[in-house]
């Protein structure tokens, strides 16, 4: 499976690939399992909705997950 996965502000952030989520620069960063997103030492860290399609949402407080892209970052 392949998709891409958005902020809560519609902002993309990652690709999926498979079970596994990279940074836009081709980086993996995390496992993804159902709806749940993982480190790859396997601590819990968020969730994605799940809508059923290849995108993905992140909720709001998952989107410290993904720092770094300037329409993001919060003063």
């Amino acid at each position: 499976m392949a998709g891409n996965i958005f902020n809560s502000q519609g902002i993309h952030v990652a690709v999926v690939v498979g079970t596994e989520i990279f940074d836009l620069a081709g980086k993996k960063l995390y496992d993804l399992k159902g709806p749940n997103i993982y480190r790859p030492s396997g601590e819990l860290v968020g969730h994605v909705n799940d809508a059923g399609g290849s995108d993905k949402r992140l909720a709001r407080s998952t989107d410290r997950l993904f720092p770094g892209h300037p329409l993001t970052e919060r003063p």
